[in-house]
């Protein structure tokens, strides 16, 4: 078997047969590389991916009270999704059907609330007696939410209704450019609608109301620079980052692989 001499210092002897299998592995090993670059491209794509579905949308906060809980706070979240305007007016729709009673608005800096009340179809008896008007819709106005910010909305409430499971509150959104984004789709068959309206869920259990931490703040100011504390961002992310953990997993365990020596049968 021929061998090949290299002039380095010291003595070194290599068969060619040594040689041509180093250099056939040379086009394996960039296969290799090569495959792990693309897993590792789409796990840093799903990551992208992820932060991109998760698009702000007008939320209620806390998700979740107890039938029938009195004395609380709602807070609604309003994103503004748009580069080239500004929220100019905000609209929530509060259930007729199953009223929210005794509803306060808490002030907030450079916007005018509106308070509609509307009499009720089916009047509700109370401790305090029977109550046959309700609000039925909220409006905000004068006020200014920019571009990559938000804004909290406070709503205190006397009490919340037994008789249902959930609350929906449409909200209607409106730009300084004349868009109204229509926030009204109602969760249905645990799908996200594309334009979804606030939704409280009540679960058993009765009790006093604790207010959600943001009511409890004392922060009146202006909108606030959102900050992806939306729970359906959060997932989003999450996911998108363990597919990306598990990309660079594989890629690794492909170079390992190409680099283990290979024993003849």
């Amino acid at each position: 078997m021929p061998y090949v001499s290299l002039g380095v210092q010291g003595s070194l002897t290599v068969s060619a047969t040594e040689i041509h299998s180093a250099m056939s592995a040379m086009p394996a090993n960039r296969t290799l590389m090569r495959r792990a670059g693309a897993v590792v491209a789409l796990g840093a794509a799903g990551v992208l991916a992820a932060a991109g579905v998760a698009s702000a949308h007008v939320t209620v906060h806390p998700e979740s009270y107890a039938k029938g809980a009195t004395d609380g706070v709602l807070t609604f979240r309003v994103p503004n999704e748009e580069d080239g305007a500004s929220t100019s007016k905000v609209q929530v729709f509060l259930p007729t059907d199953h009223p929210v009673l005794g509803v306060l608005v808490r002030p907030r800096d450079g916007w005018t609330p509106k308070v509609t009340t509307t009499k009720l179809k089916t009047p509700v008896k109370t401790d305090d007696g029977t109550i046959t008007e309700a609000v039925s819709q909220i409006t905000w106005t004068g006020g200014k939410i920019g571009a990559g910010e938000y804004e909290d909305f406070d709503v205190a409430f006397g009490e919340l209704p037994d008789s249902t499971s959930q609350l929906t509150f449409k909200t209607l959104q409106t730009y300084s450019d004349g868009k109204v984004v229509r926030w009204i789709e109602a969760p249905s068959g645990g799908e996200e609608a594309d334009d979804p309206a606030p939704t409280l869920k009540l679960t058993e259990g009765g009790g006093e109301a604790a207010a959600p931490a943001a009511a409890k703040s004392g922060d009146t100011g202006g909108p606030k620079v959102a900050d992806g504390t939306d729970d359906t961002a959060r997932e989003l992310g999450i996911g998108g980052l363990v597919v990306g953990v598990l990309g660079l997993a594989a890629a690794a365990f492909a170079i390992v692989r190409g680099r283990s020596p290979k024993t003849d049968a």
